[in-house]
């Protein structure tokens, strides 16, 4: 096997990896200072789209972990940037909270009911039957269908809650359309963050809870993967998977080291899967 190059840039998923039913993964703190004193570009991406990134900094901080608002990519952010290539100054029908309405505001999107370009599902906590209808008959009118993210459920301190996926599923059995999925597990999440930092693949790396969401988009944009067993993904589940992470690890506080400073002159690379 090729031996990869040094990691110049990083890519982490937060809920699992940084953060836990609101309270901080113990080394998480540790690993976000470290990037910042690196100087090294980096990303922390959720496939959650009702926050903006401007509020995950906020509730972040108020946890001990200072991720600057440019580091922060949501797949709200990136369904916007994937309908600003596709079609700019588009309208759209949207089911989402502010992180996903705001993203489209932001590159001058209208947001409309009537014979819109798109429609576009996100997360919400207040899905309402009347709002599905609406997108129903809009994309059987025509509109596209587009969604922020594929994930079926979302965690909460009662237990799973439906979320994106599964609403999608049904809009998609009442109108025989599949949507497109912007978020992880989709590659482009990962691509059009990584030119957000100007960072690329070969010497990037993406670390996460899920083998189907994070793990499968960081190995289909070329990264290395770090699998950490701090959130959804046991050992035993690993194989159950036709590919696997480049690297296997207890929690973030295994990969602090990892991050090369700026007076380090030789950081040991990682090497093939542990």
């Amino acid at each position: 096997m090729a031996e990869r190059k040094p990691i110049t840039s990083w890519l982490t998923d937060m809920d699992g990896v940084l953060i836990h039913e609101g309270t901080p993964i113990p080394g998480a703190d540790a690993f976000i200072k470290r990037l910042r004193d690196s100087g090294l570009p980096f990303l922390v991406l959720t496939n959650n789209s009702i926050y903006t990134a401007r509020d995950l900094h906020a509730r972040l901080k108020r946890m001990g972990l200072d991720v600057p608002v440019k580091n922060i990519w949501t797949s709200a952010l990136a369904t916007a940037q994937f309908l600003d290539d596709q079609r700019p100054g588009g309208t759209a029908y949207v089911i989402g909270e502010a992180g996903l309405t705001t993203a489209l505001h932001d590159i001058g999107y209208v947001l409309t009911d009537h014979d819109p370009d798109y429609v576009v599902l996100g997360e919400t906590r207040t899905y309402s039957f009347e709002a599905l209808t609406k997108a129903i008959r809009l994309i059987n009118a025509g509109a596209r269908f587009i969604c922020t993210n594929p994930d079926e459920t979302g965690p909460s301190a009662e237990g799973p809650l439906p979320a994106t996926g599964s609403v999608a599923a049904l809009i998609t059995k009442a109108t025989g359309k599949d949507p497109y999925f912007a978020g992880k597990p989709n590659p482009l999440m990962m691509r059009t963050g990584l030119n957000a930092i100007g960072a690329h693949s070969e010497t990037s790396a993406m670390i996460g809870d899920r083998m189907d969401t994070d793990v499968l988009a960081g190995l289909e944009a070329g990264m290395q993967t770090f699998l950490v067993l701090t959130g959804l993904t046991t050992v035993a589940d690993i194989d159950r998977y036709p590919f696997g992470p480049s690297h296997v690890v207890e929690s973030i506080a295994d990969l602090v080291s990892l991050v090369e400073l700026p007076d380090q002159a030789d950081q040991p690379t990682a090497g093939d899967r542990d």
